[in-house]
């Protein structure tokens, strides 16, 4: 009996953090950033994807920012402040030691209470996209669009608004990688390779005119020579000047972030490990 009690209490003193750990593997999972519009609801059409998504990655390039919106079903039973936590520390989204990310997370089905709306503002860009300049914009700006189930344009509106604030901010310029120059290697060994094979031709020329007795005519050969040695000349001169023989390559490019960053061919974009400490809004619609 004793030993049954003592079971007894131990059961029900594991029973909350039991619980907790279900309730934890209910939370929804973060997902991966694979871009700067992330839509698993099928808010907006493609053309709006796209056309948002190309006007947060072009404010990327030129200013190093990053912003990326989430559009999702609901975050329950999180909040969507929690939520929204958790989604700042998996993308880590800004530049490092910069901190100049921004996310916008629609949450459609939440109920009220959860918030449907909300603006995580990363630490370095909190002068001037305040606590009250964020619910300024997601209640006054996104909000009368969502109530039209006009989306894009709420969203359009929103990412203007959260720019021209994030333009205020005094941040480090984005960081270019210059082109690399070009190499002319290429056509000077297209020319020496040309030139070998001329001294070696006349070499082989003056021999066959040695021997050629009645049956050749000299001339001839000096015109077929002619314009064969002149077809060379004029190839050789054309790859040393645009130095296709030596196979260039521009490899040039522009990295957004001091980390990680957005690619400008799509392939990939990620957090430049930027840092968020809860600062921003939430609101409904």
């Amino acid at each position: 009996m004793r030993r049954f009690l003592l079971r007894l209490q131990l059961l029900l003193a594991l029973l909350p953090a039991l619980g907790g750990t279900a309730a934890a593997q209910e939370f929804v999972a973060v997902p991966p950033l694979s871009g700067h519009v992330i839509d698993q609801i099928r808010m907006l059409d493609a053309g709006q994807r796209a056309a948002l998504d190309n006007v947060l990655a072009e404010y990327e390039t030129r200013t190093g920012s990053q912003i990326a919106v989430l559009l999702m079903a609901s975050t329950a039973p999180e909040a969507i402040e929690q939520y929204g936590i958790r989604v700042a520390e998996a993308w880590k989204l800004g530049r490092k030691g910069i901190d100049d990310g921004v996310i916008l997370i629609v949450a459609r089905d939440n109920p009220k209470a959860l918030r449907r709306l909300r603006i995580e503002a990363g630490r370095g860009v909190q002068g001037s996209l305040t606590d009250a300049q964020s619910k300024r914009i997601l209640e006054d700006v996104i909000a009368p669009h969502f109530r039209q189930n006009d989306f894009y344009g709420g969203l359009a509106a929103g990412v203007s608004a959260i720019t021209s604030l994030l333009d205020q901010e005094k941040l480090p310029a984005a960081q270019r990688h210059a082109p690399q120059p070009q190499d002319d290697d290429g056509g000077w060994v297209a020319l020496i390779v040309v030139l070998v094979f001329l001294a070696v031709f006349f070499t082989v020329l003056l021999k066959a005119r040695r021997r050629a007795r009645n049956n050749l005519n000299s001339n001839d050969w000096g015109r077929g020579a002619g314009v064969i040695i002149g077809s060379i000349l004029d190839q050789a001169a054309r790859n040393a000047s645009s130095g296709r023989s030596g196979g260039f390559r521009s490899t040039g490019g522009f990295s957004g972030g001091s980390s990680g960053g957005f690619s400008s061919g799509g392939d990939s974009f990620s957090g430049g490990g930027g840092t968020f400490d809860g600062g921003g809004a939430s609101g409904d619609w």
